[in-house]
Order: C-alpha cells, then structure tokens, then sequence
C-alpha cells in the first residue's frame, strides 16, 4: 500500500470518528420518503445514513401521506426539545399530489425550516434539506409524468430557493428518482415509492455532502 494512500485512509477513518463525536442525536422530518414507505427499517434513507456515518440511529417524525401543515401539527404534538446535533426535512409531495398551492407550501416550508434550525440548538449547519423525489418515474405516476415532473420542478425550485436563502445545505435527488422506469431495481414493490437500492443511492450523495 503506497504512503499516499494509507495517509488519505487515516484521514478519512479520522474524519469519520469526529463526526460520529459530534453527532449524538439526529432528527428526521419527513413524509412517506423518509418513513420508508414498502422498505424495511434498515432499508429507510435516515437509518441507512446514520449506519453509514456511524452515528445512532436517528428518531423519524414522518407518516405516509403528510403536508407541510400535517408535518408541523405533528412536530408541534410531539414537544421536541431543541437538542439535536442534525436535523432533515423533506416535505412537499403531498401538497403537490393533493393539489395544495404553490404559495401555500412556500410559506409552510418556511415555517418548517425555521423550526429545524431551532430543534437543532439554533445551529443552521446542523440542518439540511433533501428535494422532492419524482414519482412520475414509477409505474404508479407514469402516465401522468410530465405533469408530475413539471408541478414537482416548482415546488423544489420554491425549497432550494429558501434554503439557500437560509445558508443551510441542500441535497438534489431528484435526478436519482428519474432513474426509476429505466431502472425498476431502484422502485419499491408497490410500485410508487423507493427502494432501498434507491435510498442507499440517496444516502451516497448527502453522506459526502455531510462530511
């Protein structure tokens, strides 16, 4: 093994062991995407991005079928203290699957980002944002794709534009969900959501992101 390599190995190895350090309690906010609806537990994206960095296990506020308001309402329900070391949110396929508004979903994202930057102690680098998956490539939403894939263009645009506003990383995914007709290995067998193949795909793009 040359000198070069085992320097970069230790490096690495260093990195990681700081970061498992410094991240005790991670927090997941979501909808379907990041309960794992049709995968199992270990197959969910936050668990598997919280073995990857070697870190515990994170605790999931998120249930199939949830808005923005029905994220807030449960956040609200569940009397988070503000202690967490890193905080996600990916929200907003409902509201577009259901028809909510555009400029309802701007002022409800918001409203949620300002929220996970308070539970993760104040810090906005302890936060990030993945985009809205694109369920237009999956059996389920094919027939209707182009729509789908337009409306779902608008709302992303809305909640990259906002965290970045916010100076708090954010993770495109979107391109990976597009991968789902051609590759049928990367949607779950319900025929809508993600698999785990896809999730560990997701998971490899924030994992460099976070480190």
């Amino acid at each position: 093994m040359s000198r070069f390599l085992t320097i970069t190995i230790l490096l690495l190895a260093i990195s990681m062991n700081l970061f498992s350090q410094t991240v005790t309690k991670f927090l997941a906010l979501g909808d379907s995407y990041t309960i794992g609806e049709s995968v199992s537990e270990d197959e969910r994206w936050p668990n598997q991005l919280a073995d990857k960095l070697q870190i515990k296990r994170p605790k999931i506020i998120a249930t199939t079928g949830w808005r923005t308001d029905d994220l807030k309402n449960a956040i609200i329900s569940a009397n988070l203290k503000n202690e967490y070391d890193l905080v996600s949110l990916l929200i907003g396929v409902n509201n577009q699957y259901q028809g909510k508004s555009s400029t309802q979903y701007e002022v409800e994202f918001e409203d949620l980002l300002k929220k996970a930057i308070q539970l993760a102690k104040g810090k906005r680098k302890n936060v990030f944002v993945v985009s809205i998956p694109d369920y237009g490539f999956t059996p389920f939403g094919k027939a209707k794709q182009e729509t789908i894939s337009l409306q779902l263009d608008e709302f992303n645009k809305i909640n990259k534009r906002i965290t970045e506003r916010y100076k708090i990383k954010y993770f495109n995914i979107t391109d990976i969900s597009r991968k789902g007709l051609e590759n049928p290995a990367l949607v779950a067998a319900d025929g809508l959501h993600p698999s785990g193949k896809m999730y560990t795909q997701w998971v490899e793009v924030i994992s460099k992101g976070l480190k």
